[in-house]
């Protein structure tokens, strides 16, 4: 009998974490590896699909008729054995099928229909070109991968690395090519050359000696013209007599503009006390192969970038790997720049704004062992990095690190299973860590590392707190207290920068109508359409739903329609009023939506091309301006009081995180936080720059209500556009639970979400909260099991470990 494979297929309504066993027929014998893709039948009928090799097995005895795999999509593996394990292991613990773990792994270009093409990239002989690839560079695969011999001779050109598997994805992952030169002639010929070449034809007379220079050495034009200083037309002259050839040659693009070479990069800086223990620390276990956490606690400006660059470094001369995340890489391109910097070439970076190709890229040059330090959002986690010597997450508090769809990973998990399976230390970073990780590290799970002072000696900058309800009986609706606004004067009297962070986009919240009280509401979601004059649209900020601005009431026909609440864009017009000299750039989800912009708009208020930055919570992190004296809080009361128990540390955390913008080099910083709570324990820990005290406080009210880190929580909804069908899914998932559950296992609701509806479906959930149960994983594998029915029924189920929000 022929060898057998495991194949988990992809088949979206019948996903199922169980493989199927298909016959590895005699043409693909000794080729199919695991973790390759392959087509394989499934079902009755003609149908074809796409499958991951998870295991071969050896031939055993089996009474049916197994079906053929029918043909291969790669040659070589696309998920290796660490991420294949990986991927099982995430599976079973996000609830998540194992077919959506593996395609999170990988670039858009593996998870779409792919034209696969064999390129040649290295001589071969002309009789293998000739029969292989009929006198061109590259050979379209699907048309001979169920052609044993020429598979076999390809998998052999592969091995010698003359040829290379690419995939062409409706143009989103195309190969970038670039013209190169490639010299013909000898040292000795290009003499007899030169001997024709009239005296003062210089431009000819350095290109012979450049080409001379080159020792056959194939070159991209660019880099010819740059070395040489010569024109394009010269080395076209060269071209027709026969001196050089041109080619198309692969390019990589490269994401964020030039990347400096190994001659112009950063020494590294002058550590002072804390972070050189800190660095001994974290070195000490990448030599040792350490799998330890080390949860490095560093005010706003301790220096902890500068702890990250030296550990990587380290990594890297044990001849080892490292990955950096970042919680939105796009909005803090400081960082990529900072380590772009001090390592160079060897540096990759992978997050979502990408293109596909640049993304496609990227993931190649990780792959091929090309970048040796990779930088990345949160997806990064899955960078093929071989021999990794170093994790670190940076602003690991950050609720962006956790996957809000399918599969519901947290990235920090991710790297704690990576960190272990290389024996080498995860690093997790944060002025304000996460209550669980300071927990964890109180109980010693993680190793607290800390750095109370900035770099500089600079005291943290002053907070000053005002109370906006007397404001408002003195001015009326205003953004600005007269606080704030003598101070931002003042800044711009001095030349000195300021920012304003207000956490909310657009022109107003809402409109309502003064005569009955009509709210405008998204006709798909319980949810307020906002305001945005730049488009004159109502959107919503959800779902995506626009229409046009009301001028009279929908419900009452009244002309008395008013704006209420405030954004970004009527802040700018306000502060244009305010301070019609000021330079403002306004910074969010709209002016940033175009690719580059974040970076683009960045290097113009870094260039002191603008005196004043406004924007949401984007420009609270990862920003090192050192001319910025001024941060100010517009509104900090938003999502205070929103129904979910994280609702106060993550004001904490983006209060100081934003406060530490503020005085950063020489100059002293200023903090002015807008409130209508201004006694409110967030709000003054904040003010007091007191991180270890609200931790207490808040540590003690989780205790009080039962809520992380004292226990685990499980979300699981269920969702239906029609409501009541909703809610018997989730009633019966319910019973279901209480009918295995430990006795001190909590279940809160069935209840509705608190936006109940969005995009036109209705949402019920279910809190489980629980300390040690044994029996509550295999129950909710069960759920996840049976729910996968019910999604033909149009009823969907999802089940979230530690969710970060409850909206």
């Amino acid at each position: 009998m022929a060898e057998l494979a495991q194949v988990i297929v992809d088949v979206p309504t019948m996903q199922t974490d169980q493989p199927y066993m298909y016959a590895i027929p005699k043409r693909l014998e000794n080729q199919i590896q695991v973790g390759m893709r392959v087509i394989v039948p499934f079902g009755r009928g003609k149908r074809e699909v796409q499958g991951f090799v998870v295991g071969i097995d050896q031939p055993t005895e089996y009474d049916g008729t197994l079906k053929p795999i029918a043909g291969l999509m790669d040659l070589v593996p696309v998920v290796n054995p660490e991420l294949l394990k990986l991927s099982r292991w995430m599976a079973d613990q996000t609830y998540a099928f194992w077919i959506s773990c593996l395609y999170t792994m990988l670039p858009n270009a593996l998870k779409a229909k792919s034209h696969r093409v064999v390129r040649i990239i290295d001589e071969i002989d002309e009789q293998t070109a000739l029969e292989l690839f009929h006198g061109k560079d590259e050979l379209d695969f699907e048309r001979c991968q169920n052609d044993p011999k020429v598979v076999s001779q390809l998998l052999k050109l592969k091995r010698q690395g003359r040829v290379s598997f690419e995939y062409q994805v409706e143009d989103r992952a195309r190969i970038k090519k670039e013209t190169a030169i490639q010299p013909l002639m000898s040292f000795e010929q290009y003499e007899d050359e030169r001997m024709g070449i009239r005296a003062n034809a210089h431009a000819q007379q350095q290109l012979i000696s450049y080409l001379q220079s080159l020792d056959s050495k194939t070159i991209k034009l660019k880099q010819a013209m740059q070395q040489s200083g010569l024109k394009a037309a010269t080395f076209n002259i060269g071209e027709k007599r026969g001196w050089l050839k041109k080619t198309a040659v692969e390019a990589y693009r490269t994401p964020g503009g030039m990347i400096p070479d190994d001659q112009h990069l950063d020494a590294p800086l002058k550590l002072n006390s804390d972070q050189k223990q800190a660095v001994a620390k974290i070195d000490q276990a990448i030599e040792q192969k350490q799998n330890q956490t080390f949860l490095l606690q560093g005010v706003t400006g301790s220096g902890k970038t500068e702890v990250y660059l030296q550990t990587m470094a380290k990594a890297i001369k044990m001849g080892k790997t490292a990955l950096l995340l970042v919680p939105e890489i796009s909005l803090t391109p400081q960082m990529v720049n900072r380590v772009r910097r001090r390592f160079g070439q060897r540096v990759a970076v992978l997050h979502s704004s990408l293109s596909d190709g640049e993304r496609y890229d990227e993931w190649r040059r990780i792959e091929r062992g090309e970048a040796q330090v990779v930088v990345g959002a949160r997806s990064a986690v899955f960078a093929p990095l071989e021999n990794l010597g170093l994790i670190i997450m940076d602003e690991e508090h950050e609720t962006s690190y956790k996957q809000d769809e399918t599969p519901r990973y947290h990235a920090r998990d991710i790297a704690s299973w990576r960190a272990k399976y290389h024996h080498a230390p995860l690093v997790l970073g944060s002025a304000t860590p996460s209550l669980e990780s300071r927990a964890r590290a109180l109980a010693g799970v993680y190793q607290l590392l800390k750095m109370p002072t900035r770099v500089n000696r600079r005291p943290l900058p002053p907070v000053e707190v005002v109370d906006m309800r007397p404001e408002m009986q003195r001015n009326g609706e205003t953004n600005f207290s007269d606080r704030l606004l003598g101070l931002l004067t003042d800044r711009l009297q001095k030349g000195e920068q300021s920012i304003l962070m207000l956490n909310r986009r657009g022109f107003s919240s809402f409109i309502m109508c003064r005569d009955c009280g009509f709210v405008l509401k998204c006709p798909n979601c319980d949810i307020s359409l906002t305001l945005h004059m730049d488009s004159h649209t109502m959107k919503c900020h959800y779902c995506g739903h626009e229409e046009p601005i009301p001028s009279v009431c929908p419900q009452c026909h009244g002309c008395h329609i008013r704006y209420y609440g405030t954004g970004t864009e009527k802040v700018a017009a306000e502060l244009q009023k305010l301070l019609p000299n000021a330079r403002v750039i306004r910074m969010d989800v709209d002016t940033t939506r175009h690719k580059g912009m974040h970076a683009k708009l960045l290097k113009e208020f870094g260039a002191h091309q603008a005196d004043i930055l406004l924007g949401t919570q984007m420009i609270a992190k990862g920003l090192d301006f050192p001319n910025v004296t001024l941060v100010g809080v517009l509104n900090a009361d938003t999502g205070l009081d929103l129904p979910d128990f994280r609702a106060s540390e993550r004001t904490f955390d983006l209060l100081s995180q934003v406060s530490g913008r503020a005085g950063r080099a020489d100059k002293p910083g200023h903090v002015v936080i807008q409130t209508f709570n201004p006694d409110n324990y967030a709000i003054r820990y904040a003010q007091l720059h007191d991180y270890e005290d609200f931790f207490k406080a808040e540590m003690n009210i989780r205790y009080q209500a039962g809520y992380p880190p004292y226990y685990y929580t499980v979300r699981i909804m269920a969702s239906n556009e029609d409501e009541d069908a909703a809610a018997k899914a989730i009633y019966a998932i319910k019973d279901q639970l209480n009918a295995g559950l430990g006795k001190d296992t909590v279940v809160l609701g069935p209840t509705p979400r608190p936006i109940a509806r969005m995009k036109r479906r209705y949402y019920y959930q279910i809190i489980v909260k629980y300390k040690h149960d044994k029996k509550l994983h295999e129950l909710l594998l069960d759920v996840m099991k049976q729910t996968q029915a019910k999604s033909r029924q149009d009823t969907l189920v999802s089940i979230d470990p530690e969710p970060q929000y409850f909206m």
